[in-house]
């Protein structure tokens, strides 16, 4: 009888820690699950991503009693799971442990992640060019240019541009301008390596005259930018925006540039068609 009490008490015991431990492991779940939310809700950049400690830790896992999922399901079964997550949530299982970052950096992973990131996106960046880079190292160096709203030479000379007036621009050029007579194609215009622009040779508006163009940048003491524009001639400077599809816009109070996509330019970085 003494047997079978001691027994009957240790299983109680026994209950009672796993008890314990889960209510544990629930606590903390839900309180990753707020600060993630709430860190989700703070991230305004597209495709951006952050690594925070969002998955337990296998000595986490030790000291809650659980067992590591990498070693109950195996390769070949994470890396189907880790494939259906979003780049984001890839990124944090990074730092779990030396096994799980050796599955969640595998570059057929990324190479996924990439095409989704890269999907729809007016420009890509040059470094997709680059031998030797990981498909990981790959997204986020994308991520970071896709950010860049400095734009330098070799982007305007990868893109051919289309070029129109605005509204404020006097009407004598507006009618020459198929953006405001509803045709197509619109003007383009040509950036060069050696500062010049051109445009294609049946262009009215052009005239055959001479153009070179600058990109002025001026910084503070601090390092930030102060100004940063494009000036064309003697004209008003164009200022510069990058938009959502990782295109190039540039605009003054009279005209206006939007980057075309070209990828069938050869060293063009534009989607291929």
């Amino acid at each position: 009888m003494e047997v079978v009490a001691l027994a009957a008490a240790a299983e109680e015991e026994g209950r009672r820690k796993r008890g314990k431990r889960m209510k544990e492991w629930n606590r903390w779940i839900v309180k990753e699950s707020v600060v993630n939310k709430e860190e989700e809700e703070e991230e305004e950049d597209e495709g951006s991503f952050s690594i925070f400690p969002s998955f337990p830790s296998s000595s986490c896992c030790s000291a809650l009693g659980l067992q590591n999922p990498l070693e109950v399901l195996g390769f070949d079964l994470m890396m189907k799971i880790l494939g259906s997550l979003d780049a984001r949530s890839v990124a944090l299982s990074l730092l779990v442990s030396h096994g799980w970052n050796s599955i969640a950096s595998a570059d057929h992973l990324w190479g996924s992640k990439c095409e989704e990131l890269l999907l729809g996106k007016a420009h890509l960046p040059r470094l997709l060019h680059t031998q030797g880079l990981s498909k990981l190292a790959v997204y986020s160096l994308s991520v970071t240019d896709g950010k860049r709203d400095r734009i330098g030479r070799a982007d305007l000379c990868d893109h051919a541009w289309e070029f129109h007036f605005t509204k404020a621009a006097p009407e004598y050029w507006r009618n020459l301008d198929p953006y405001w007579q509803g045709k197509k194609p619109l003007m383009h215009r040509y950036f060069h390596p050696d500062g010049s622009q051109t445009a294609d040779p049946d262009d009215q508006v052009w005239g055959g005259h001479e153009c070179c163009y600058t990109v002025v940048t001026s910084l503070l003491g601090n390092g930030q930018i102060r100004e940063h524009y494009v000036r064309i001639n003697r004209w008003l400077q164009l200022d510069v925006h990058r938009k959502q599809d990782w295109g190039w816009e540039m605009s003054n109070d009279i005209f206006s540039y939007s980057s075309i996509a070209d990828g069938y330019r050869e060293g063009g970085t534009g989607r291929p068609v």
